[in-house]
């Protein structure tokens, strides 16, 4: 495998956040008397953002979200962006192991806002410049369309076709195959099950990793000892 361009996908492949993330919106549906298991979240959410993640938010309590559970994500949102959370075990070694030729992106499902702040927190803002889009900023599909993935690729002056895309959830994965780019699912973050390998390769993912270090050995990639 030898692409010309990588694009990351953010949370849950260079962020730890979904298992925290989803940790917090099982605990608030519950508090809401909406039950819902971190596990079940990740199952039902992940992936998701903007209307689609409100819609299936709303399908699963009923009705129309309160906005209780608006204010406890934002106060959420609030001490994260304060405190910072950590990467995927492997991610910042092997985004700063990647020849400074190479083209990179990040395309994810959250907010700009967000991606920037983390990754300043990470150290690795300055390793994508301008290459960093979100599927509720610069599309008018988020995943599981392909359409984020067609557009950073775009941006970067790759084609699709010659592009690695890096994914973590079941949303994500089914977006970035039916981009037509060569797609890795990353199981490396603590939200992902030991099934989680079979759920991707479910939704037409043929390359699965445990970690970065499989990752570079896929593509010919060095990293530091």
């Amino acid at each position: 495998m030898k692409p010309n361009a990588i694009i990351f996908d953010f949370d849950g492949v260079l962020l730890e956040s979904e298992y925290a993330g989803n940790l917090h919106l099982a605990e608030t549906l519950t508090s809401l008397g909406h039950p819902v298991s971190t596990e079940e979240a990740m199952a039902r959410f992940m992936g998701l953002a903007g209307p689609d993640f409100h819609a299936a938010i709303e399908r699963h309590i009923g009705g129309p979200i309160p906005e209780a559970f608006h204010d406890s994500r934002r106060a959420e949102d609030a001490r994260v962006a304060a405190d910072g959370l950590e990467a995927v075990a492997g991610a910042i070694a092997f985004v700063r192991a990647l020849p400074a030729d190479l083209p990179r992106a990040v395309a994810s499902s959250s907010s700009i806002a967000w991606i920037d702040r983390h990754l300043r927190h990470l150290g690795l803002r300055e390793a994508f410049g301008e290459h960093i889009y979100s599927g509720r900023e610069h599309v008018a599909r988020g995943k599981p369309a392909p359409d984020i993935y067609l557009h950073a690729a775009q941006q970067l002056g790759v084609p699709i076709e010659d592009t690695l895309i890096i994914e973590d959830s079941p949303v994500g994965v089914t977006g970035a195959v039916a981009s037509g780019a060569m797609v890795v699912g990353l199981c490396a973050g603590r939200h992902c099950p030991p099934d989680h390998a079979a759920v991707l390769r479910a939704k037409g993912v043929e390359h699965i990793a445990r970690g970065f270090d499989e990752i570079a050995a896929m593509i010919g990639l060095t990293l530091p000892v």
